[in-house]
Protein backbone atom coordinates (compact mmCIF):
# COMPACT_ATOMS: atom_id res chain seq x y z
CA UNK A 1 0.00 0.00 0.00
CA UNK A 2 1.48 3.49 -0.97
CA UNK A 3 1.47 5.69 2.18
CA UNK A 4 -0.42 8.93 1.94
CA UNK A 5 0.69 12.25 2.12
CA UNK A 6 -1.53 14.98 4.15
CA UNK A 7 -1.22 18.21 2.89
CA UNK A 8 -2.73 21.12 4.68
CA UNK A 9 -3.69 24.74 3.09
CA UNK A 10 -3.35 26.72 6.27
CA UNK A 11 -0.14 28.90 5.69
CA UNK A 12 3.15 28.72 8.34
CA UNK A 13 3.39 31.67 10.54
CA UNK A 14 5.66 33.17 13.05
CA UNK A 15 5.33 35.64 16.04
CA UNK A 16 7.35 38.51 15.28
CA UNK A 17 8.33 39.16 18.79
CA UNK A 18 9.24 35.90 20.10
CA UNK A 19 9.88 33.73 16.59
CA UNK A 20 7.68 30.97 17.98
CA UNK A 21 5.85 29.06 15.11
CA UNK A 22 2.34 29.26 15.80
CA UNK A 23 0.48 25.97 16.20
CA UNK A 24 -2.44 24.47 14.05
CA UNK A 25 -5.55 26.79 14.57
CA UNK A 26 -3.66 29.56 16.69
CA UNK A 27 -4.85 32.76 15.56
CA UNK A 28 -2.16 35.89 15.74
CA UNK A 29 -2.88 38.77 16.86
CA UNK A 30 -1.86 41.71 14.14
CA UNK A 31 0.29 44.99 14.87
CA UNK A 32 0.95 47.49 12.88
CA UNK A 33 4.84 49.02 13.75
CA UNK A 34 7.19 50.36 10.85
CA UNK A 35 4.46 50.66 8.50
CA UNK A 36 3.69 46.96 7.95
CA UNK A 37 1.93 44.21 9.55
CA UNK A 38 3.38 41.75 12.00
CA UNK A 39 2.01 38.77 13.21
CA UNK A 40 2.24 38.43 17.32
CA UNK A 41 0.85 35.19 19.48
CA UNK A 42 -1.03 35.73 22.35
CA UNK A 43 1.62 35.40 24.73
CA UNK A 44 3.91 38.25 23.39
CA UNK A 45 0.85 40.71 23.14
CA UNK A 46 1.93 42.93 25.90
CA UNK A 47 5.79 43.11 24.93
CA UNK A 48 4.41 43.99 21.87
CA UNK A 49 1.94 46.60 22.97
CA UNK A 50 4.83 47.95 25.25
CA UNK A 51 7.10 48.36 22.55
CA UNK A 52 4.72 50.49 20.94
CA UNK A 53 3.28 48.55 18.27
CA UNK A 54 -0.29 49.40 17.48
CA UNK A 55 -2.92 46.62 17.36
CA UNK A 56 -5.07 46.57 13.85
CA UNK A 57 -8.30 47.87 14.95
CA UNK A 58 -7.41 49.69 18.13
CA UNK A 59 -9.90 53.00 18.54
CA UNK A 60 -7.98 55.78 17.42
CA UNK A 61 -8.90 57.21 21.22
CA UNK A 62 -7.55 54.46 22.57
CA UNK A 63 -4.33 55.16 20.59
CA UNK A 64 -4.06 58.75 21.75
CA UNK A 65 -4.73 58.20 25.38
CA UNK A 66 -1.78 55.15 25.33
CA UNK A 67 0.52 57.41 23.92
CA UNK A 68 -0.22 60.46 26.41
CA UNK A 69 0.17 57.58 28.75
CA UNK A 70 3.91 56.59 27.56
CA UNK A 71 4.79 60.25 27.56
CA UNK A 72 4.37 60.32 30.62
CA UNK A 73 5.76 57.60 31.94
CA UNK A 74 8.72 57.85 29.76
CA UNK A 75 10.42 55.00 28.42
CA UNK A 76 11.19 51.60 30.13
CA UNK A 77 14.72 52.54 30.66
CA UNK A 78 14.46 55.92 32.11
CA UNK A 79 11.87 54.53 34.53
CA UNK A 80 14.67 52.33 35.47
CA UNK A 81 17.54 53.90 35.98
CA UNK A 82 15.11 56.82 37.87
CA UNK A 83 14.80 54.25 40.41
CA UNK A 84 17.74 52.96 40.58
CA UNK A 85 19.74 56.86 40.90
CA UNK A 86 16.72 57.91 43.29
CA UNK A 87 15.92 60.54 40.79
CA UNK A 88 12.01 61.16 39.66
CA UNK A 89 11.47 60.23 36.42
CA UNK A 90 11.64 63.42 34.68
CA UNK A 91 14.96 63.84 35.88
CA UNK A 92 16.19 60.60 33.87
CA UNK A 93 17.19 61.84 30.83
CA UNK A 94 19.16 64.34 32.18
CA UNK A 95 23.28 63.67 32.13
CA UNK A 96 24.64 62.23 35.16
CA UNK A 97 27.41 64.65 36.78
CA UNK A 98 30.10 62.69 38.83
CA UNK A 99 29.85 62.59 42.12
CA UNK A 100 32.33 64.79 44.11
CA UNK A 101 35.11 62.79 46.03
CA UNK A 102 34.54 62.94 49.48
CA UNK A 103 37.64 64.94 51.18
CA UNK A 104 40.18 62.47 52.95
CA UNK A 105 40.55 63.96 56.75
CA UNK A 106 44.00 62.91 58.02
CA UNK A 107 43.84 61.29 60.99
CA UNK A 108 46.55 61.06 63.87
CA UNK A 109 48.19 57.53 63.74
CA UNK A 110 47.48 55.88 66.88
CA UNK A 111 50.96 54.99 68.78
CA UNK A 112 50.06 51.89 71.37
CA UNK A 113 52.50 52.17 74.54
CA UNK A 114 54.82 49.80 74.97
CA UNK A 115 54.09 46.83 77.46
CA UNK A 116 54.60 46.96 80.56
CA UNK A 117 57.55 44.71 81.69
CA UNK A 118 57.08 41.43 83.25
CA UNK A 119 57.44 41.69 87.04
CA UNK A 120 60.06 39.71 88.40
CA UNK A 121 59.60 37.58 90.77
CA UNK A 122 61.21 38.51 93.72
CA UNK A 123 61.83 36.49 96.60
CA UNK A 124 63.61 36.56 99.70
CA UNK A 125 66.69 34.82 100.01
CA UNK A 126 67.31 32.92 102.76
CA UNK A 127 70.54 33.44 104.92
CA UNK A 128 71.01 30.67 105.94
CA UNK A 129 73.21 27.78 104.32
CA UNK A 130 71.63 25.00 104.94
CA UNK A 131 67.83 26.55 104.23
CA UNK A 132 69.75 27.52 100.81
CA UNK A 133 70.17 24.36 100.01
CA UNK A 134 66.77 23.13 100.85
CA UNK A 135 65.16 26.02 98.90
CA UNK A 136 67.64 24.79 95.50
CA UNK A 137 66.71 21.90 95.71
CA UNK A 138 62.74 22.31 95.71
CA UNK A 139 63.38 25.07 92.85
CA UNK A 140 65.39 21.83 91.06
CA UNK A 141 62.78 18.88 91.58
CA UNK A 142 60.04 21.79 90.70
CA UNK A 143 61.71 21.88 87.24
CA UNK A 144 62.09 19.67 83.87
CA UNK A 145 65.67 18.62 85.04
CA UNK A 146 64.68 15.60 87.51
CA UNK A 147 63.74 13.79 84.24
CA UNK A 148 66.97 14.35 82.39
CA UNK A 149 68.55 12.98 85.90
CA UNK A 150 66.59 10.32 85.49
CA UNK A 151 67.11 9.17 82.51
CA UNK A 152 70.84 8.87 82.97
CA UNK A 153 70.48 7.35 85.76
CA UNK A 154 68.69 4.50 84.05
CA UNK A 155 71.56 3.99 81.94
CA UNK A 156 74.85 4.79 84.09
CA UNK A 157 73.67 4.30 87.72
CA UNK A 158 72.97 6.35 90.67
CA UNK A 159 74.46 9.81 90.81
CA UNK A 160 76.38 11.54 93.52
CA UNK A 161 75.15 15.43 94.23
CA UNK A 162 76.57 18.40 95.33
CA UNK A 163 74.14 21.26 96.66
CA UNK A 164 76.10 24.51 97.85
CA UNK A 165 75.69 28.03 97.97
CA UNK A 166 78.23 30.29 95.83
CA UNK A 167 80.78 31.46 97.60
CA UNK A 168 80.90 35.29 95.66
CA UNK A 169 76.80 35.59 95.28
CA UNK A 170 74.22 35.10 98.14
CA UNK A 171 71.40 34.42 96.18
CA UNK A 172 73.05 31.69 94.15
CA UNK A 173 73.30 27.84 94.51
CA UNK A 174 75.32 25.51 92.28
CA UNK A 175 74.16 22.14 92.00
CA UNK A 176 76.63 19.22 90.34
CA UNK A 177 75.06 15.90 89.54
CA UNK A 178 77.61 13.65 88.23
CA UNK A 179 78.17 9.82 87.51
CA UNK A 180 81.88 8.30 86.21
CA UNK A 181 81.95 9.47 82.84
CA UNK A 182 80.25 12.65 83.09
CA UNK A 183 78.57 15.27 85.00
CA UNK A 184 75.96 18.43 85.22
CA UNK A 185 76.19 21.65 86.55
CA UNK A 186 73.15 23.80 87.34
CA UNK A 187 72.41 27.16 88.91
CA UNK A 188 69.52 28.21 91.06
CA UNK A 189 68.75 31.89 91.60
CA UNK A 190 66.84 31.94 94.75
CA UNK A 191 66.15 35.95 94.47
CA UNK A 192 64.61 34.91 91.69
CA UNK A 193 63.01 31.46 91.28
CA UNK A 194 60.37 32.10 88.41
CA UNK A 195 63.99 31.88 86.12
CA UNK A 196 63.95 28.15 86.72
CA UNK A 197 67.43 26.13 86.80
CA UNK A 198 69.95 27.02 84.32
CA UNK A 199 72.23 24.73 83.05
CA UNK A 200 75.85 26.60 83.31
CA UNK A 201 78.60 23.83 82.67
CA UNK A 202 78.81 20.22 81.47
CA UNK A 203 81.87 17.44 81.50
CA UNK A 204 82.95 14.18 80.63
CA UNK A 205 85.82 13.75 83.56
CA UNK A 206 85.46 14.27 87.17
CA UNK A 207 88.76 15.77 87.07
CA UNK A 208 87.49 18.62 85.77
CA UNK A 209 85.50 19.35 88.93
CA UNK A 210 86.36 21.58 91.99
CA UNK A 211 87.49 20.14 95.26
CA UNK A 212 84.19 21.43 96.62
CA UNK A 213 82.05 19.69 94.16
CA UNK A 214 83.80 16.00 94.89
CA UNK A 215 82.00 15.85 98.33
CA UNK A 216 78.22 15.10 97.79
CA UNK A 217 75.76 16.24 99.86
CA UNK A 218 72.43 14.75 98.48
CA UNK A 219 71.19 12.23 96.58
CA UNK A 220 68.43 11.40 93.36
CA UNK A 221 66.04 8.84 93.64
CA UNK A 222 64.57 7.10 90.64
CA UNK A 223 62.35 9.97 89.47
CA UNK A 224 65.92 12.29 89.83
CA UNK A 225 64.57 14.58 92.52
CA UNK A 226 66.94 15.44 95.17
CA UNK A 227 66.73 14.74 98.56
CA UNK A 228 69.43 16.78 100.76
CA UNK A 229 72.00 14.03 103.03
CA UNK A 230 72.37 15.06 106.81
CA UNK A 231 75.99 14.38 107.98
Amino acid sequence: MTPRQIATNQAVMQCDVCGRTLLRGEQPAVFLAGGSRRNVCELCTPRATHEGWIREGLAVEDLGVRQRGRERRGSLLARLRARRDGHPARRAAEPESEPEPEPVIPREEYVAPPPPPEPRHIHAVPTNADMKRSRAVDVFNGSDRPRTVAALSRSLGAPFVVVRPSETEGAIVNIVVGWELCWYRYEVDLADEAAGVRQTAQGDELSELDPADHVPNAAADERGELQLVSG
